[in-house]
């Protein structure tokens, strides 16, 4: 099972996400409503849709970390076709009519983070694509959807400023859903982390900076930047990213 991370529910792991954040929040702001409407590096959404969707995930986290505080709906959720249409009408809105809303929800989501007891964050909650998570998985979910998605707006945010702290959680976490998943990677080595994973009995081994392994699993670069015991072209092609984690903790509807 993925276990806690090194970062952890306290000050750490909410710093983190407030750092991520306000890193995001700033790029919006200076982006101009023209930049807004430009293709991002996602096929087929503008920057203003890639910033939409932030705030909704940001908006449908503080959801999750309500019901884990006190153990009740705070009220209907958002299902996924209502989440679509939703970030569609709001990629329209103007860059600093979504940074703002990108900063309330951000700031309403560490508030709540700061205000959740101990036991709770141990509450299983649902994720909208149907599996369950401890709350305190929210916090990593949370700093996952900042990076990677600020990565996407394509306006120079690239991997070497992942924080070093999200990238080893990340790449712990999805290497353990790919090692249950038997994807032929033999190894991976992130040498600036001073980390190594055995992942398959068989297939290719890799290894290059942890930013740069972790871009290429996540589908958002491609993987010529890594030493590799055979040609870039011919190293499997990673699933969808991110997967959920496996093994993990249950699926919605299943026994606790």
């Amino acid at each position: 099972m993925s276990g806690r991370p090194a970062l952890r529910t306290g000050d750490d792991a909410i710093g983190y996400v407030v750092g991520s954040g306000d890193r995001l929040v700033r790029t919006a702001a200076r982006l101009s409503d023209t930049a807004l409407r430009a293709s991002s590096a996602l096929p087929g959404w503008t920057r203003g849709h890639v910033l939409a969707h932030v705030v909704h995930s940001v908006d449908a986290y503080v959801w999750l970390l309500e019901l884990a505080h006190t153990g009740r709906a705070p009220g209907p959720r958002t299902d996924a076709a209502a989440l679509a249409s939703a970030v569609a009408r709001d990629a329209l809105l103007s860059a600093d009519g979504l940074a703002a809303r990108l900063r309330e929800n951000l700031d309403r989501f560490t508030a709540r983070a700061r205000a959740t007891p101990a036991p709770a964050w141990e509450r299983l909650v649902p994720a909208l694509a149907g599996w369950r998570h401890p709350a305190w998985y929210l916090l990593l979910r949370c700093l996952r959807e900042l990076e990677t998605h600020h990565l996407d707006l394509d306006t120079g945010h690239g991997t070497e400023q992942w924080p070093d702290a999200y990238v080893t959680w990340a790449l712990d976490d999805t290497l353990t859903t790919l090692r249950a998943r038997s994807f032929p990677l033999a190894s991976v080595e992130a040498v600036d982390l001073g980390r190594r994973w055995s992942v398959a009995p068989e297939g290719a081994s890799v290894a290059g900076a942890g930013h740069q392994v972790l871009g290429w699993l996540s589908g958002r670069t491609p993987p010529g930047a890594l030493t590799a015991d055979r040609p870039a072209r011919l190293l499997p092609h990673p699933p969808t990213w991110p997967q959920p984690p496996l093994p993990g903790w249950g699926h919605i509807g299943d026994e606790a």
